[in-house]
């Protein structure tokens, strides 16, 4: 039933859908991008559990241990060895053990096992032998052997052996005194630990809360985004005109906005071509008159000049050498006030004018404009032709719309969480019920791990105070037999820690052999390799639990063992907070398409879209009479005007001669004249050249200037142009007919492309619910989390805490053995003897030992030495 109930609340993660690719990935790669769409954020669930463990100072009890199980066991995870021993177990049928085969995973387990065998060996040995030692050695001093005999021969180094002793032992019962409180702080710590535990627990069964919580909100947020790709498919189709319309209009302006702009840069040739025949009308009728005009002045000052010349002080009789001079030179340079160009014969532009002004009465401009007008309608042509595809697109729409909405009504999401609610709430309640027993079951384990660590606590206080009465009660002047009742009673202390550390040496090693053996296994064969997820190899080889399994996961729970889902990836996936989506698999597993099937929506919509035929022979470029304008501007004749011969006349210049630089030179030769009425006469002579010059030679240049520019403009015009004309008239010709008969296949591409952002905000959708699915709807890490909490519980309470006892129990077990023989040396120099070596005053008098008893005194005679301390 648990199997049912998770796939349908798996199911349930689903009813967002999946949403299945409708198209190929090369198809998929040669789609123009879309506009992109902003989903928003998938509300997510906050998850409290933190599943990390730090242990602090113990921390360094837990890796010594972990230090001398490496010892102990250096071998690599026998990860080969539990796969076959696992398929063994699930595989084979168990009365088969004799086979060779079994046997030899016996020797494989034994060989890796060594280690801990060796010790278990050594532990049971103690145990049986320490007993046994401690039996014999109590019978043997009843004998008044192995120190019983209460009599202490002197020895010269008698204090130093005594303080050796006294050492050593205070020495070893500080290292049993580490081992105990190693076993003590272990055991307090799985105390707190399991009291921390609890936290974990109801932390791990919050964040599965605020996974069932979350995941109906998250599912019902992916239905509602669909909202936010149906409003954009809506906004571009109502914009169909300018989206649609608008590319196709920018494709075919390619190839049409050349040629109208060629007609529309004619019409404005034409209008300049006009200024420029008025402007050199113009131009030639004011320089033909006022060439007459400059020609008679000019006359008049030669005349004027020549008679002023005449005057008898310029004969060579009248006057000096160099006014006779000056005058010739005036004269030989009269030749000069002559007019240069002749505009006379230039021919008139009066027929050119006549038929441009004639064309120009057809507004060719606005001909051109009413083109351009009507091919930029191509939006409104588009928009007014895709009005059905529209609606049928936007009655699409609501049917999708209609079918994800009620894909999330078929199955009681909300209801199916609510009963998972309850299941959590029902294990959490039990677990807290749990809590009492395990307190108690943990208090009876702190009872007993106390009660051990009592034991060695015994026999310590039996050393410690041993050597504290030994030190204090030691006097050095005092005989074997004197010595004090504080040093008698450390001995008899010490014969009382070695009697407790025989009676409970073997109790310890026994507990602390058989922790080790399952503590130390544990840590090796499941913490370790949990850690190094070597374990996770072994659960995820194939056919471990069932022949016919390849992976147990999805073979259990899908009948599909080929699915690609193995315990680490699951775990992995988890832990990283993926959607249990992802994690599951369930896309391989779960089929909703039936809802979902964006590929029929897409099929649908590219149907509609397949069915567009848009028409745009409507578009007229360039009416009959404005070519038949252009044609007739070519006919003006503006080609055959005689531009060589303006150029000619307008290059020569007015006069022969600057006027106004004769008039210069003029007047500084008069000056070199000496005054009178001939250098009057000349100098007024000068000043009406300057007149003329600024009164009709400036405006003359002025009206060659003008002349000049428009002849040029004429002549670049009129170059080549009746050509010109027909090439745009051939270019707007071609423009129309790729309107008119040839626009399919740019009306095809562009629809095509408009068809793939419309269907492209589907694909966004498709592909943001599909990347929330993943990553973010009903992540799993809760999951990973209690895992995780299990492994901490498991090994970093449970298994650490009970390896760092045994660790130091064991240390104080094998210290036992050190401490008890110690104890016994010791104990000779503590306690008071019943008799001592004593010696006469003469050397060859025997040495006499006396006996202290309850019946008086006897003398037993023994070989004497002169030396008054004797060794034996």
């Amino acid at each position: 039933m648990w199997k049912i109930g998770l796939l349908l609340l798996f199911w349930v993660l689903l009813t967002s859908g999946e949403l299945q690719q409708e198209e190929t990935e090369p198809e998929r790669r040669s789609q123009p991008p879309s506009g992109k769409l902003d989903f928003g954020y998938v509300p997510q669930g906050v998850y409290q559990t933190l599943a990390y463990y730090e242990p602090g100072v113990i921390g360094i009890l837990f890796h010594m241990v972990h230090a001398f199980l490496y010892v102990v066991q250096p071998n690599p995870f026998p990860e080969d060895l539990i796969i076959k021993v696992a398929k063994d177990k699930f595989g084979a049928v168990q009365s088969e053990y004799q086979k060779p085969e079994n046997i030899v995973l016996t020797l494989q387990a034994i060989y890796y096992e060594t280690g801990f065998m060796v010790c278990a060996v050594l532990g049971l040995l103690f145990m049986v032998l320490l007993p046994l030692a401690g039996l014999f050695f109590c019978l043997c001093r009843c004998c008044d052997n192995c120190g019983g005999e209460m009599h202490q021969r002197q020895r010269k180094n008698a204090d130093c052996q005594r303080g050796l002793l006294t050492t050593l032992l205070f020495a070893t019962s500080l290292v049993i005194t580490a081992g105990v409180l190693c076993a003590y702080a272990a055991n307090q710590n799985l105390s707190s630990q399991l009291k921390g535990m609890r936290r974990l627990v109801s932390s791990n069964l919050r964040d599965l809360q605020s996974f069932t919580n979350e995941t109906p909100t998250q599912i019902d947020y992916l239905i509602a985004q669909y909202a936010t790709a149906k409003n954009k498919v809506i906004s571009d189709l109502d914009n169909v005109g300018p989206l649609l319309g608008g590319k196709i209009h920018e494709e075919l302006g390619k190839d049409v906005c050349p040629a109208m702009d060629g007609a529309l840069n004619m019409a404005g040739a034409m209008r300049e071509t006009k200024e420029a025949l008025e402007n050199v009308s113009m131009s030639l009728e004011v320089l033909q008159e006022a060439t007459g005009k400059l020609h008679f002045n000019l006359s008049l000052v030669r005349f004027s000049l020549n008679r002023t010349l005449s005057d008898p002080g310029c004969s060579d009789e009248d006057s000096d050498a160099t006014t006779a001079q000056l005058c010739r030179s005036i004269r030989s340079s009269l030749a000069q006030l002559h007019v240069s160009a002749n505009f006379t014969r230039l021919p008139d532009v009066n027929n050119q004018l006549e038929s441009v002004n004639q064309l120009l009465k057809t507004d060719l401009s606005n001909i051109i404009q009413k083109g351009y007008s009507s091919f930029n309608d191509t939006p409104g042509i588009v928009s007014d032709q895709m009005r059905n595809v529209v609606e049928g697109a936007r009655g699409m729409l609501d049917i999708i719309g209609t079918n994800i909405s009620s894909f999330s009504k078929v199955f009681p999401v909300h209801s199916t969480m609510a009963n998972f609610t309850n299941f959590i709430s029902h294990t959490h309640s039990k677990i807290e019920d749990s809590y009492p027993e395990i307190d108690q079951m943990d208090f009876y384990r702190w009872i007993c791990c106390i009660g051990l660590c009592c034991m060695v606590v015994l026999i310590l206080a039996f050393n410690f105070l041993a050597i504290l009465c030994g030190t204090i009660g030691y006097d050095k002047h005092a005989s074997p037999t004197t010595r004090g009742c504080v040093s008698n009673t450390g001995g008899t202390l010490l014969m009382a820690g070695v009697g407790f550390s025989f009676l409970f040496s073997w109790i310890l090693m026994g507990v602390v052999t058989a922790t080790f053996l399952v503590g130390g296994n544990v840590e090796k064969l499941v913490c370790e390799p949990f850690h190094t997820k070597q374990l996770f190899k072994v659960l995820d080889t194939p056919h471990l639990v069932n022949p016919e399994w390849r992976n147990f996961i999805p073979g259990y729970m899908y009948n599909d063992s080929d699915l690609d889902l193995t315990v680490e990836s699951l775990y992995s996936n988890c832990k990283e907070n993926r959607g249990i989506y992802s994690a599951m698999r369930l896309d391989k597993v779960f089929n909703v398409t039936t809802f979902l099937n964006s590929s029929l929506y897409t099929k649908e919509v590219g149907k509609m879209f397949n069915d567009v035929k848009i028409d745009l022979r409507v578009i007229v470029l360039l009416e009959s009479e404005g070519k038949q304008n252009l044609i007739g501007f070519s006919e003006t004749g503006v080609d055959r005007i005689n531009y060589a011969a303006y150029l000619e006349e307008v290059n020569k210049g007015v006069t022969q001669v600057d006027l106004l630089s004769y008039a210069n030179e003029l007047e500084a030769q008069t000056d070199l004249m000496p005054k009178g009425p001939l250098q009057t006469s000349l100098k007024g002579h000068a000043n009406s050249l300057r007149q003329i010059h600024s009164q009709q030679v400036i405006p003359m240049e002025q009206a060659m200037s003008m002349l000049n520019q428009s002849i040029r403009l004429l002549e670049r015009t009129a170059s080549d142009l009746p050509n010109k004309v027909t090439d745009i008239l051939a270019t707007i010709e071609a423009a129309q007919y790729l309107i008119s008969q040839n626009a399919t296949q740019v009306v095809n591409q562009e629809t095509e492309k408009y068809k793939q952002t419309i269907v492209g905000y589907f694909r966004q959708y498709i592909e943001w619910v599909r990347t929330s699915l993943t990553m973010e709807v009903a992540a799993c890490k809760p999951f990973s989390n209690i895992v995780d909490t299990v492994e901490i519980v498991a090994c970093s309470f449970l298994v650490d805490s009970l390896n760092t006892f045994w660790f130091g129990l064991g240390c104080c077990a094998l210290f036992l053995l050190p401490s008890i023989i110690l104890s016994v040396k010791l104990a000779k120099f503590y306690r008071r003897m019943d008799t001592e070596d004593v010696y006469d005053d003469i050397e060859t008098i025997p040495m006499k030992t006396m006996e202290i008893g309850n019946n008086g005194y006897h003398i037993e005679c023994l070989q004497g030495i002169h030396n008054p301390v004797m060794t034996r």
